[in-house]
Protein backbone atom coordinates (compact mmCIF):
# COMPACT_ATOMS: atom_id res chain seq x y z
CA UNK A 1 0.00 0.00 0.00
CA UNK A 2 1.36 3.51 -1.38
CA UNK A 3 1.23 5.89 1.69
CA UNK A 4 2.87 9.86 1.48
CA UNK A 5 4.82 9.48 4.72
CA UNK A 6 5.03 13.15 6.85
CA UNK A 7 7.27 13.51 9.42
CA UNK A 8 5.75 15.06 12.31
CA UNK A 9 9.33 16.05 14.10
CA UNK A 10 10.38 17.82 11.02
CA UNK A 11 7.34 19.54 10.23
CA UNK A 12 6.91 20.76 13.92
CA UNK A 13 10.94 21.91 13.25
CA UNK A 14 9.77 23.94 10.51
CA UNK A 15 6.24 25.53 12.06
CA UNK A 16 8.72 26.82 15.50
CA UNK A 17 11.29 28.20 12.70
CA UNK A 18 9.29 30.08 10.74
CA UNK A 19 7.62 31.69 14.44
CA UNK A 20 11.33 32.08 15.27
CA UNK A 21 11.69 34.40 12.11
CA UNK A 22 7.92 35.94 12.98
CA UNK A 23 9.21 37.15 16.03
CA UNK A 24 12.94 38.24 15.15
CA UNK A 25 10.56 40.80 13.17
CA UNK A 26 9.71 42.38 16.67
CA UNK A 27 5.95 43.74 17.03
CA UNK A 28 3.93 45.69 14.37
CA UNK A 29 0.98 48.46 15.24
CA UNK A 30 -0.31 48.70 18.10
CA UNK A 31 2.31 46.47 19.60
CA UNK A 32 0.82 43.27 18.20
CA UNK A 33 2.76 40.28 17.40
CA UNK A 34 2.40 39.54 13.66
CA UNK A 35 0.25 36.95 12.52
CA UNK A 36 1.27 33.54 10.83
CA UNK A 37 -1.70 32.94 8.17
CA UNK A 38 -1.27 29.65 7.74
CA UNK A 39 -2.16 28.66 3.80
CA UNK A 40 -3.45 25.28 3.24
CA UNK A 41 -4.54 25.41 -0.08
CA UNK A 42 -4.61 22.53 -2.60
CA UNK A 43 -5.17 19.65 0.01
CA UNK A 44 -2.80 21.11 2.37
CA UNK A 45 0.28 21.52 -0.10
CA UNK A 46 -0.62 18.30 -1.01
CA UNK A 47 -0.62 17.10 3.25
CA UNK A 48 -4.06 16.09 3.74
CA UNK A 49 -6.47 19.30 4.23
CA UNK A 50 -7.80 18.38 7.76
CA UNK A 51 -4.94 16.47 8.76
CA UNK A 52 -2.82 19.29 8.14
CA UNK A 53 -4.97 21.83 9.34
CA UNK A 54 -5.73 19.93 12.60
CA UNK A 55 -2.15 19.41 12.87
CA UNK A 56 -1.20 23.44 12.50
CA UNK A 57 -3.76 24.23 15.28
CA UNK A 58 -2.01 21.69 17.52
CA UNK A 59 1.06 23.21 17.17
CA UNK A 60 0.11 27.33 17.94
CA UNK A 61 -1.21 28.57 14.14
CA UNK A 62 -4.45 29.56 15.39
CA UNK A 63 -5.37 31.15 11.38
CA UNK A 64 -5.98 29.37 8.03
CA UNK A 65 -6.57 30.12 4.73
CA UNK A 66 -8.10 28.60 1.59
CA UNK A 67 -8.75 29.04 -2.02
CA UNK A 68 -12.19 27.16 -2.71
CA UNK A 69 -15.31 26.94 -1.07
CA UNK A 70 -14.96 23.10 -1.03
CA UNK A 71 -11.58 23.41 0.96
CA UNK A 72 -13.23 25.80 3.64
CA UNK A 73 -16.18 24.18 4.13
CA UNK A 74 -14.51 20.68 4.42
CA UNK A 75 -12.46 22.52 7.02
CA UNK A 76 -16.00 23.07 8.86
CA UNK A 77 -17.09 19.90 8.12
CA UNK A 78 -14.41 18.27 10.40
CA UNK A 79 -15.16 20.81 13.69
CA UNK A 80 -12.12 23.35 12.91
CA UNK A 81 -13.42 26.21 14.64
CA UNK A 82 -10.25 28.45 14.28
CA UNK A 83 -10.48 31.46 11.85
CA UNK A 84 -10.39 30.85 7.98
CA UNK A 85 -9.91 33.36 5.11
CA UNK A 86 -11.51 32.40 1.83
CA UNK A 87 -8.15 33.78 -0.28
CA UNK A 88 -10.36 34.10 -3.48
CA UNK A 89 -12.76 36.78 -4.12
CA UNK A 90 -16.15 35.79 -5.42
CA UNK A 91 -19.28 37.55 -6.27
CA UNK A 92 -21.33 34.24 -6.56
CA UNK A 93 -24.38 35.23 -4.55
CA UNK A 94 -24.23 31.27 -3.46
CA UNK A 95 -21.03 30.94 -2.80
CA UNK A 96 -21.29 33.84 -0.63
CA UNK A 97 -24.19 33.11 1.51
CA UNK A 98 -22.26 29.58 2.04
CA UNK A 99 -19.08 31.11 3.40
CA UNK A 100 -21.23 33.05 5.98
CA UNK A 101 -23.11 30.87 6.74
CA UNK A 102 -20.04 28.89 8.03
CA UNK A 103 -18.72 31.56 9.62
CA UNK A 104 -15.58 32.14 7.01
CA UNK A 105 -13.95 35.26 6.57
CA UNK A 106 -14.87 35.99 2.87
CA UNK A 107 -12.27 38.34 0.54
CA UNK A 108 -13.82 41.14 -1.39
CA UNK A 109 -11.94 41.96 -4.51
CA UNK A 110 -14.16 43.97 -7.17
CA UNK A 111 -17.43 46.26 -6.41
CA UNK A 112 -19.42 43.72 -7.48
CA UNK A 113 -18.29 41.20 -4.99
CA UNK A 114 -18.72 43.95 -2.29
CA UNK A 115 -22.46 45.09 -3.56
CA UNK A 116 -23.63 41.40 -3.19
CA UNK A 117 -21.88 40.78 0.23
CA UNK A 118 -23.46 43.82 1.44
CA UNK A 119 -27.28 42.72 0.13
CA UNK A 120 -26.74 39.32 2.15
CA UNK A 121 -25.66 41.14 5.04
CA UNK A 122 -28.53 43.08 5.09
CA UNK A 123 -30.48 39.98 4.49
CA UNK A 124 -29.45 38.14 6.76
CA UNK A 125 -29.03 40.75 9.65
CA UNK A 126 -25.66 40.34 10.74
CA UNK A 127 -22.01 41.71 9.69
CA UNK A 128 -20.11 39.80 7.37
CA UNK A 129 -16.60 39.80 8.47
CA UNK A 130 -13.67 40.38 5.33
CA UNK A 131 -10.65 41.06 3.93
CA UNK A 132 -10.18 43.63 1.14
CA UNK A 133 -7.82 42.34 -1.83
CA UNK A 134 -5.72 45.29 -3.90
CA UNK A 135 -4.35 44.12 -7.16
CA UNK A 136 -0.78 45.40 -6.93
CA UNK A 137 -0.02 44.10 -10.73
CA UNK A 138 -0.64 40.29 -10.54
CA UNK A 139 -4.19 40.42 -12.46
CA UNK A 140 -5.96 38.26 -10.98
CA UNK A 141 -8.09 38.84 -7.72
CA UNK A 142 -8.17 42.29 -6.47
CA UNK A 143 -9.38 46.22 -6.61
CA UNK A 144 -6.92 47.74 -8.90
CA UNK A 145 -4.33 49.73 -7.05
CA UNK A 146 -4.70 52.65 -9.87
CA UNK A 147 -8.29 53.23 -9.36
CA UNK A 148 -7.84 54.00 -4.72
CA UNK A 149 -11.24 56.64 -5.56
CA UNK A 150 -13.22 53.80 -6.83
CA UNK A 151 -12.01 51.61 -4.14
CA UNK A 152 -13.40 54.59 -1.38
CA UNK A 153 -16.45 55.31 -3.23
CA UNK A 154 -17.44 51.53 -3.80
CA UNK A 155 -16.81 51.56 0.46
CA UNK A 156 -18.10 54.36 1.36
CA UNK A 157 -21.96 53.59 1.77
CA UNK A 158 -21.13 50.12 2.76
CA UNK A 159 -22.41 49.82 6.71
CA UNK A 160 -22.50 45.48 7.10
CA UNK A 161 -19.04 44.72 6.38
CA UNK A 162 -16.50 44.11 8.89
CA UNK A 163 -13.26 44.72 7.17
CA UNK A 164 -10.62 42.96 9.23
CA UNK A 165 -7.72 43.07 6.79
CA UNK A 166 -6.42 44.13 3.97
CA UNK A 167 -3.90 42.71 1.26
CA UNK A 168 -2.02 41.93 -2.02
CA UNK A 169 -0.12 39.52 -3.24
CA UNK A 170 3.30 39.26 -4.91
CA UNK A 171 4.33 37.58 -8.12
CA UNK A 172 7.78 37.88 -8.04
CA UNK A 173 8.98 37.41 -4.61
CA UNK A 174 10.93 34.06 -5.66
CA UNK A 175 13.46 36.15 -8.06
CA UNK A 176 16.92 37.08 -7.58
CA UNK A 177 16.26 40.95 -8.62
CA UNK A 178 13.37 43.04 -6.09
CA UNK A 179 12.25 46.01 -8.14
CA UNK A 180 9.01 44.59 -8.99
CA UNK A 181 8.04 43.42 -5.43
CA UNK A 182 9.26 46.89 -4.40
CA UNK A 183 7.00 48.79 -6.82
CA UNK A 184 4.06 45.94 -5.56
CA UNK A 185 4.80 47.04 -2.12
CA UNK A 186 4.68 50.93 -2.46
CA UNK A 187 1.29 50.75 -4.27
CA UNK A 188 -0.36 48.73 -1.60
CA UNK A 189 0.97 51.05 0.88
CA UNK A 190 0.05 53.97 -1.02
CA UNK A 191 -3.76 52.49 -1.47
CA UNK A 192 -3.65 51.71 2.32
CA UNK A 193 -2.88 55.87 2.69
CA UNK A 194 -5.65 56.96 0.32
CA UNK A 195 -8.32 54.30 2.66
CA UNK A 196 -7.19 55.60 5.87
CA UNK A 197 -7.04 59.09 4.99
CA UNK A 198 -11.10 58.63 3.85
CA UNK A 199 -11.61 57.13 7.41
CA UNK A 200 -11.82 53.48 5.89
CA UNK A 201 -11.02 50.80 8.02
CA UNK A 202 -8.24 48.29 6.80
CA UNK A 203 -7.55 46.07 9.53
CA UNK A 204 -4.28 44.00 9.28
CA UNK A 205 -2.06 44.44 6.81
CA UNK A 206 -0.50 41.45 4.85
CA UNK A 207 1.28 41.51 1.36
CA UNK A 208 3.66 38.48 2.20
CA UNK A 209 4.10 34.76 1.13
CA UNK A 210 6.03 32.35 1.97
CA UNK A 211 8.61 34.00 -0.26
CA UNK A 212 7.81 37.67 0.22
CA UNK A 213 8.03 36.56 4.36
CA UNK A 214 11.65 35.11 4.40
CA UNK A 215 13.22 37.54 1.85
CA UNK A 216 11.53 40.91 2.88
CA UNK A 217 11.65 41.56 7.10
CA UNK A 218 10.19 45.17 6.00
CA UNK A 219 7.68 44.40 4.56
CA UNK A 220 5.63 41.61 6.74
CA UNK A 221 3.55 44.27 7.70
CA UNK A 222 0.70 43.41 10.37
CA UNK A 223 0.43 39.21 8.81
CA UNK A 224 2.84 37.07 6.25
CA UNK A 225 0.83 34.32 4.76
CA UNK A 226 2.90 31.19 5.11
CA UNK A 227 2.21 28.07 3.37
CA UNK A 228 5.08 26.18 1.11
CA UNK A 229 7.73 27.17 3.62
CA UNK A 230 6.10 25.08 6.13
CA UNK A 231 7.04 22.22 3.74
CA UNK A 232 10.67 23.19 3.60
CA UNK A 233 9.78 23.75 -0.42
CA UNK A 234 10.44 27.02 -1.38
CA UNK A 235 11.49 28.79 -4.46
CA UNK A 236 14.50 30.55 -3.29
CA UNK A 237 17.72 29.54 -1.76
CA UNK A 238 16.84 27.76 1.65
CA UNK A 239 19.13 29.51 3.79
CA UNK A 240 16.76 28.97 7.21
CA UNK A 241 16.89 25.30 8.22
CA UNK A 242 13.37 24.47 7.36
CA UNK A 243 13.50 20.73 6.11
CA UNK A 244 11.91 19.31 3.23
CA UNK A 245 8.91 17.41 4.25
CA UNK A 246 7.19 14.49 2.29
CA UNK A 247 7.72 12.00 0.61
CA UNK A 248 5.93 8.74 -1.00
CA UNK A 249 5.99 4.98 0.24
CA UNK A 250 5.52 1.82 -1.95
CA UNK A 251 6.89 -1.75 -1.66
CA UNK A 252 8.80 -4.10 -4.43
CA UNK A 253 5.91 -5.61 -5.56
CA UNK A 254 7.55 -8.09 -8.26
CA UNK A 255 11.45 -9.13 -9.14
CA UNK A 256 12.55 -10.48 -12.39
CA UNK A 257 15.59 -10.90 -14.52
CA UNK A 258 15.41 -9.64 -17.76
CA UNK A 259 17.59 -10.64 -21.25
CA UNK A 260 19.90 -8.28 -22.66
CA UNK A 261 18.45 -5.93 -25.50
CA UNK A 262 15.12 -6.25 -23.60
CA UNK A 263 12.97 -2.63 -24.06
CA UNK A 264 11.87 -1.61 -21.28
CA UNK A 265 8.61 1.06 -20.74
CA UNK A 266 6.73 3.01 -23.09
CA UNK A 267 8.32 3.94 -26.42
CA UNK A 268 10.97 1.83 -25.93
CA UNK A 269 13.20 4.38 -24.75
CA UNK A 270 15.41 1.97 -22.46
CA UNK A 271 17.23 -1.20 -23.58
CA UNK A 272 19.08 -2.99 -21.56
CA UNK A 273 22.77 -3.29 -22.06
CA UNK A 274 23.57 -6.88 -20.16
CA UNK A 275 20.94 -8.84 -18.46
CA UNK A 276 19.57 -7.15 -16.02
CA UNK A 277 17.78 -7.82 -12.24
CA UNK A 278 15.00 -5.34 -11.53
CA UNK A 279 12.33 -4.52 -9.63
CA UNK A 280 8.98 -3.54 -10.26
CA UNK A 281 7.20 -1.06 -7.82
CA UNK A 282 3.58 0.01 -8.04
CA UNK A 283 4.56 4.05 -8.41
CA UNK A 284 3.93 6.53 -11.34
CA UNK A 285 3.42 9.88 -12.33
CA UNK A 286 -0.35 9.54 -10.95
CA UNK A 287 0.97 9.37 -8.00
CA UNK A 288 3.36 12.56 -8.58
CA UNK A 289 6.24 10.50 -8.89
CA UNK A 290 8.62 12.82 -11.65
CA UNK A 291 6.00 15.24 -11.55
CA UNK A 292 7.06 19.03 -12.25
CA UNK A 293 5.50 22.29 -12.18
CA UNK A 294 4.86 22.62 -16.29
CA UNK A 295 6.81 25.52 -17.94
CA UNK A 296 4.22 28.50 -18.38
CA UNK A 297 6.28 31.31 -18.66
CA UNK A 298 6.27 32.74 -21.75
CA UNK A 299 8.90 35.77 -21.52
CA UNK A 300 11.87 35.94 -23.71
CA UNK A 301 14.30 35.49 -21.08
CA UNK A 302 12.39 32.67 -19.37
CA UNK A 303 12.58 31.00 -22.96
CA UNK A 304 16.73 31.54 -23.26
CA UNK A 305 16.64 30.47 -19.27
CA UNK A 306 14.42 27.48 -20.45
CA UNK A 307 17.22 26.61 -23.21
CA UNK A 308 20.18 27.54 -21.41
CA UNK A 309 19.33 25.49 -18.81
CA UNK A 310 18.46 21.96 -21.13
CA UNK A 311 21.85 22.66 -22.63
CA UNK A 312 23.55 22.20 -19.02
CA UNK A 313 21.30 19.55 -18.15
CA UNK A 314 22.33 17.61 -21.04
CA UNK A 315 25.98 17.33 -20.12
CA UNK A 316 24.53 15.76 -16.89
CA UNK A 317 23.66 12.45 -15.37
CA UNK A 318 19.60 13.05 -14.98
CA UNK A 319 18.76 9.65 -13.95
CA UNK A 320 16.04 9.28 -11.28
CA UNK A 321 16.77 7.33 -8.54
CA UNK A 322 14.51 5.64 -5.45
CA UNK A 323 15.86 4.35 -2.18
CA UNK A 324 14.54 0.75 -1.29
CA UNK A 325 15.11 -0.59 2.06
CA UNK A 326 16.40 -4.12 2.54
CA UNK A 327 17.99 -6.28 4.89
CA UNK A 328 21.29 -5.09 4.36
CA UNK A 329 20.57 -1.57 4.62
CA UNK A 330 19.29 1.39 1.81
CA UNK A 331 19.94 0.96 -1.22
CA UNK A 332 19.87 3.67 -4.05
CA UNK A 333 18.30 1.91 -7.50
CA UNK A 334 18.29 3.49 -10.68
CA UNK A 335 15.06 3.98 -12.57
CA UNK A 336 15.02 2.23 -16.11
CA UNK A 337 12.61 3.85 -18.80
CA UNK A 338 9.80 5.95 -19.07
CA UNK A 339 7.85 6.37 -15.69
CA UNK A 340 4.91 5.04 -16.32
CA UNK A 341 1.18 6.07 -15.14
CA UNK A 342 1.15 3.59 -12.19
CA UNK A 343 4.21 1.88 -12.63
CA UNK A 344 8.53 2.31 -12.69
CA UNK A 345 11.44 0.03 -12.92
CA UNK A 346 13.96 0.13 -11.22
CA UNK A 347 17.63 -1.44 -11.49
CA UNK A 348 18.43 -3.97 -8.66
CA UNK A 349 21.08 -5.89 -10.27
CA UNK A 350 23.75 -6.87 -7.51
CA UNK A 351 21.73 -5.68 -4.33
CA UNK A 352 19.78 -8.33 -1.91
CA UNK A 353 16.33 -6.62 -2.44
CA UNK A 354 13.39 -8.76 -1.91
CA UNK A 355 9.64 -8.60 -2.47
CA UNK A 356 7.71 -6.48 0.27
CA UNK A 357 11.06 -4.47 0.73
CA UNK A 358 10.02 -0.63 1.15
CA UNK A 359 10.69 1.94 -1.01
CA UNK A 360 11.25 5.85 -0.29
CA UNK A 361 10.28 8.06 -3.38
CA UNK A 362 11.04 11.48 -4.05
CA UNK A 363 7.79 13.60 -4.60
CA UNK A 364 6.59 17.00 -4.27
CA UNK A 365 3.46 16.04 -1.81
CA UNK A 366 1.14 18.79 -4.27
CA UNK A 367 1.42 16.33 -7.03
CA UNK A 368 0.45 12.89 -4.90
CA UNK A 369 -2.78 12.01 -5.92
CA UNK A 370 -5.32 12.91 -2.97
CA UNK A 371 -6.85 9.22 -2.69
CA UNK A 372 -3.48 8.13 -1.22
CA UNK A 373 -3.25 8.04 2.16
CA UNK A 374 -1.45 10.35 4.47
CA UNK A 375 0.88 9.03 7.03
CA UNK A 376 2.61 11.26 9.81
CA UNK A 377 4.86 9.39 11.46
Amino acid sequence: MKSLIINKDDLKHNIRKIKQIVKYTGRQDNHKPIKIIAVIKGNGYGLGLVQYAKFLIDNGIDFLAVSTVEEAIKLREAKIETKILMLSSTAIKKEIEILVENDIIITIGSKEALEQAEQIAIKKNKKIKAHLKIDTGFGRYGFIYSKPEEIVQALKNVKNIEIEGTFSHFSLAFYKKDEYSEKQFNRFINVIEILKQNKIETGMLHICNSSGFLKFKSKRLNAVRVGSAFLGRIAIPNIYGLKKIGYLKSNVAEIKTLPKKFNIGYSNSYQTKQETKVAIIPCGYCDGFNVKEQRDMFRKIDKLRYIVRDIKDSFKDKSLYVEISSKTGEKKCKVLGRVGMYHITCDITGKNIEIGDEVKLDVNPLFVNSTIRREYI
